[in-house]
């Protein structure tokens, strides 16, 4: 089976992990900051703070913003649960604005109208995080310039798009929000096994997520309410969280940090490729937008539904069938059992709910071989017309 996605894992990813294996630090280590650093400094953003999962990231972003009980927070319906989970894990409230039909991300024009009806009915945003699906940018100056029209911040859930950039700048940079966010993930673009990341150029933001990330607990003397008794002394100044990555997640990702430019050059080799060899099917191939250089973590086509004999799921499971290990991203979160209990509908939503009955994501990984490409070309010709 050819997944849909692969972590690439070279003898130097595996020194790095041995190497702090043989360390007094396991934990609470230098690769940590040695991390935090080689992504900050390949991002240009001031401030990196390395977590257990992008989920976890998410969380710490939505409470250093201070996102809470009666507040609401937006996002698009096509993304990973996570997205609007960490508003529900405050105590806040979430809605969804429709996706752009070209670019799968939140569109700037839904979310201005939405913006227009919540500020006559007094619930705007808190925040709005912005979902980079697929490793393409929202359009970020939009989003922004909005947000400094209604008054929200800005969370770029950029976990598929880690060696992207938008206008020239990488993602990561905030150059366009508070927090941007990346994911590590085996599946990623880079990988620390598990493992996430939360940017920023706020000085104010970066020490209430490092704090929320490691329970609250500081051993700042600046930061605490008395003179420390000793050397060993630490106060808890606030409720955090258990949210740390380990020396040897780091160590993988310092590693892996030194191929991102090729991992991101051979993805783009590969989409160049599927382009050419899928243009004469009825499928749609992805729109990239002239202002993102995309970190391309998936590679999503659309089916044209009513230029094909085969249903949506039966293209699906052929495919598999055929040892095409395909994957969708994502089932609208707007349609999960538990949003529905929170009021939401189908039919809310309908560039999502249309996409989501076409897209299909086919492998998208490194060291995909040109060879494997064909195969998955040609089990997709037998999917549509066989």
């Amino acid at each position: 089976m050819i997944p849909y996605g692969r972590q690439d894992i070279s003898q130097a990813d595996i020194d790095a992990v041995i190497q702090v294996l043989q360390s007094d630090f396991l934990t609470q280590g230098p690769m940590v900051p040695k991390f935090e650093y080689a992504v900050a400094s390949y991002t240009g953003a001031r401030y990196a703070l390395a977590v257990n999962s992008a989920t976890s990231a998410l969380h710490i972003a939505c409470l250093a913003l201070g996102l809470g009980e009666g507040d609401y927070l937006w996002t698009t319906p096509i993304t990973f649960v996570a997205s609007s989970n960490c508003a529900l894990y405050c105590g806040a409230q979430v809605d969804f604005v429709d996706i752009d039909p070209k670019t799968y991300n939140i569109n700037p024009l839904a979310l201005r109208e939405k913006l227009k009806k919540a500020k006559e009915t007094n619930t705007l945003p808190k925040i709005v995080v912005a979902v980079h699906l697929c490793g393409q940018v929202c359009e970020m100056d939009k989003i922004h310039a909005l947000a400094q029209e209604y008054g929200f911040k800005v969370i770029e859930d950029a976990s598929h798009a880690i060696g992207g950039t938008y206008q020239g700048v990488p993602v990561g940079a905030c150059q366009y929000s508070d927090i941007t966010v990346f994911s590590f993930h085996p599946v990623k673009i880079i990988t620390t096994a598990e493992g996430g990341m939360a940017l920023t150029n706020c000085a104010n933001l970066a020490q209430k997520m490092d704090l929320l990330r490691s329970h609250g607990i500081t051993r700042n003397p600046q930061l605490m309410t008395k003179q420390p008794d000793g050397s060993w002394y630490y106060q808890q100044i606030d409720l955090g969280f258990n949210y740390r990555m380990t020396e040897l997640q780091a160590a993988l990702g310092v590693s892996q940090m030194h191929r991102l430019d090729e991992f991101i050059s051979r993805r783009h080799l590969l989409a160049e490729r599927y382009d050419s060899l899928l243009a004469d099917l009825p499928v749609i191939v992805p729109w990239q937008h002239p202002d993102s250089y995309s970190g391309l973590h998936l590679y999503v086509i659309r089916l044209s539904l009513d230029k094909i004999k085969r249903t949506h799921k039966q293209v699906f499971e052929r495919l598999r069938e055929l040892g095409v290990g395909v994957n969708l991203h994502y089932i609208p979160v707007h349609t999960q059992p538990y949003y529905q209990t929170l009021g939401f509908k189908e039919g809310s939503f309908p560039e999502a709910e249309k996409y989501y009955t076409e897209a299909i994501s086919l492998p998208m990984f490194h060291t995909l071989s040109f060879e494997q490409q064909d195969t998955v070309v040609e089990a997709l010709r037998k999917a549509l017309y066989e």
